[in-house]
């Protein structure tokens, strides 16, 4: 079985052959990104399919807030790149849940906490984060627990 990182070589090569810059460029930094993890610290290791995946999913969240920086700036060109580039990039991310999925995931959790109020927020966000881990982002987790717990 190929691990994620063998993986983003094999999609890097098969990139570089059918002359995808988009694709190719795209792995490339993702993979430079993946090597700079592990080679940061004192010493060097392997990352796992997980870090490897946490590493993917930071490098989609850089595309998805410089897409938006670009629209800000009126750089609507920038803006699709950025756009493509994390859709490159969604393609190994985990399928990321639904409004619905993560509305009863917290309300799930309000209610085995028996939490009320927003100063509860830190134990509910704690018993929901390890279930939503790589499947949705922290902003929209924290938006649904605030709004559950309102």
């Amino acid at each position: 079985m190929t691990t994620l990182k063998e993986q983003l070589h094999e999609d890097l090569t098969a990139a570089i052959r059918d002359r995808n810059e988009l694709h190719s460029s795209t792995i490339r930094l993702t993979l430079a990104a993946v090597t700079s993890e592990e080679v940061a610290g004192k010493q060097k290791r392997e990352l796992s399919d997980a870090e490897v995946l946490k590493v993917i999913g930071r490098e989609a969240k850089k595309r998805r807030e410089a897409a938006e920086a670009f629209d800000t700036a009126g750089r609507t060109e920038q803006a699709d790149r950025e756009r493509a580039e994390g859709e490159v990039l969604a393609t190994y991310l985990p399928k990321q849940l639904s409004d619905e999925e993560l509305a009863a995931i917290v309300a799930a959790a309000v209610a085995e906490s028996g939490a009320s109020g927003p100063q509860a927020m830190g134990a509910v966000m704690k018993l929901v984060k390890p279930k939503v881990d790589g499947l949705a982002e922290g902003g929209r987790v924290a938006a649904a627990v605030k709004a559950a717990l309102l």
